[in-house]
């Protein structure tokens, strides 16, 4: 980091610019939290531009995130993060506080998808996916919103025809642990653009963040649509018998 940024690292994150990530954060957080999916302080959201990651407070109200509340970590860091290794901050708030519990998941992202960006939700549509599939995926098919979903969260856009598959992991008692199992799921389904956490909600990326809310905009509208087929008796795969 340059002298001038060590000396003054809130530069970091006050721009003008609406699009600078300290300023997209909190908006991203107040959109998600009138749709439900950031309630109760959770939730979360990272962007990753060049060789900084910028990420929101963990255990706040999402909708209440200013831009002075943005942590800024470096990309790469020396050690990834986890639970259990002290991380190395470019810029961090003031205020008491606390990095997403979501920064390794989204380093996950990061590091096995080169993504821009990374939404973590706690809707109740992918909660209720995670109830009514038991096994370790979600499936649908022929669905116009598949469309709106990437290959790999990265790639082509996906087709009406296409099937869309998304992993889903057990949940655990505290999110970081969660990083081990995510990243496995993440290898196993190389075209999933989001993974399901049991009980929990969903991680979803995309290569910049307007791409990772698009897409989980439409895995959203997909997991609804599909708990309302399946509790209306009808498949979700249109080669279901």
């Amino acid at each position: 980091m340059s002298s001038s940024l060590e000396e003054n690292p809130d530069a970091l994150i006050l721009s003008d610019d609406p699009f600078h990530p300290a300023n997209l954060i909190p908006e991203l957080c107040r959109s998600f939290y009138h749709l439900g999916w950031v309630t109760g302080t959770g939730g979360g959201v990272s962007i990753r531009i060049n060789d900084k990651a910028y990420i929101a407070p963990s255990g706040v109200q999402k909708e209440r995130i200013i831009p002075t509340d943005i942590f800024v970590l470096p990309y790469p860091l020396v050690e990834p993060p986890s639970p259990h290794t002290d991380r190395v901050f470019l810029r961090r708030p003031q205020k008491n506080l606390k990095e997403s519990a979501c920064t390794p998941l989204f380093w996950n992202a990061f590091d096995l998808r080169d993504a821009g960006s990374c939404v973590h939700t706690h809707s109740q549509n992918a909660v209720m996916a995670t109830l009514l599939w038991p096994g370790e995926v979600f499936e649908i098919s022929h669905q116009e919103m598949i469309k709106g979903v990437r290959t790999g969260g990265m790639g082509k856009a996906l087709s009406y025809l296409d099937k869309l598959t998304v992993p889903i992991i057990d949940n655990t008692p505290f999110e970081e642990d969660l990083k081990d199992s995510m990243a496995a799921a993440m290898k196993k389904y190389p075209e999933a653009a989001g993974v399901l956490v049991r009980r929990h909600g969903v991680y979803v990326w995309g290569a910049d963040w307007e791409k990772a809310k698009t897409q989980t905009e439409c895995l959203d509208y997909l997991f609804e649509i599909s708990v309302k087929m399946k509790l209306a008796g009808l498949p979700t795969l249109l080669t279901e018998q």
